[in-house]
């Protein structure tokens, strides 16, 4: 699997400066570390170490050192970890970004608040000639979908919410292809899959016209036994997050899309006043939405996230769940059989 996402920086890509010292602040909960872990868990090699403030009890696990002996191992940038309530860079963490700026490293952030729109970080970026890169900054130069179908092969993993799974379920099928001996590629649409995969798409701050056509950009013409593994986002029956979806389907326009579902989840994240859409429903929407841009587009099974549940538990109710359905129903993170007749699914 290839996840560096090698993309032509000149129509408009991301392409950040790599290994990374991981940069923890000062949090003191778990939950606001995701994009950290999420680098720990899928790009290890991407990772030097990681750097934290005094008040900050979380850790990823990492060699703990200063921005400089990160430097000196190879980092070439600092990138914030965290992804507070609002995506605020707190003015406490100035000093220790500008000390990462001092000791030559860039700073890569996922954060809604802009790096150049902190007076301090500009000047200095300015002053020690290093980069400020938001990645949720859309790229410039994106155009309108065409509809035209590419070559090669596109799997989209799409969900009943937001926030359950597609991104690990992305990233696994793709490392689970390439060890079958697949030319596989993961292309990411989220900040913390644009972190790991080194480059991509920040489909959730990209102006509504330009979304198919930025993921017609990910998923470029391939060869024939070419796949590129989507992260989906947001769910089509989300009241706030279905447009980002709808052109991230239509753009990638995928041959198999996956299903992703938390189960015991019973309303739309955020919202709620809105019941979650049942599995069937997810599959009927995205197929029939789906076959717009790719009249062949199948759905190839269901990827559970089960973290809250026991292994025990957790093994019964896929099995139950993929009789039911008639497909094929896995914890990517747990792995094992049921997950390997997934990965058979899709590529079927």
């Amino acid at each position: 699997m290839n996840i560096q996402t090698p993309l032509d920086v000149s129509a408009g890509s991301l392409s950040l400066p790599q290994p990374y010292l991981l940069f923890l602040a000062d949090t003191t909960e778990p939950g606001f570390a995701k994009t950290a872990f999420g680098l720990r868990d899928w790009a290890p090699e991407k990772c030097v170490g990681e750097y934290a403030l005094s008040a900050g009890t979380v850790s990823a696990g990492l060699t703990v050192m200063t921005p400089a002996e990160a430097k000196a191992q190879g980092a070439g940038a600092l990138l914030i970890g965290v992804a507070n309530g609002g995506g605020i860079i707190s003015s406490t963490w100035i000093p220790a970004l500008i000390e990462a700026l001092e000791a030559g490293l860039d700073i890569v952030s996922g954060m809604h608040m802009r790096l150049h729109e902190i007076p301090e970080l500009a000047e200095a970026a300015r002053r020690l000639g290093r980069r400020l890169i938001d990645v949720r900054d859309p790229p410039r130069g994106l155009k309108i979908a065409t509809g035209k179908k590419r070559s090669g092969h596109r799997l989209l993993t799409v969900g009943t919410d937001c926030a359950l799974g597609k991104k690990y379920t992305a990233l696994a099928i793709a490392r689970a292809f390439a060890a079958r001996g697949v030319d596989a590629d993961f292309r990411a649409t989220g900040q913390t899959g644009i972190m790991i995969a080194g480059g991509g798409v920040p489909m959730d701050a990209v102006i509504s016209d330009f979304e198919a056509g930025a993921a017609e950009m990910i998923s470029p013409e391939a060869a024939p036994g070419h796949w590129d593994v989507i992260e989906g986002q947001g769910s089509l029956s989300h009241p706030s997050y279905a447009a980002v979806s709808l052109g991230l389907l239509h753009g990638s326009q995928p041959d198999v899309i996956v299903v992703c579902h938390e189960p015991g989840r019973s309303h739309v994240l955020g919202n709620p006043d809105y019941a979650l859409p049942t599995i069937e429903e997810t599959i009927e929407l995205n197929l029939l939405m789906g076959r717009r841009t790719n009249p062949n587009i199948r759905c190839a099974g269901v990827s559970f996230n089960t973290a809250h549940m026991d292994e025990a538990s957790a093994v019964a109710l896929m099995k139950s769940e993929s009789e039911r359905l008639g497909l094929p129903v896995a914890d990517p993170v747990r792995g094992g059989e049921l997950f390997d007749r997934l990965v058979d699914a899709c590529l079927s």
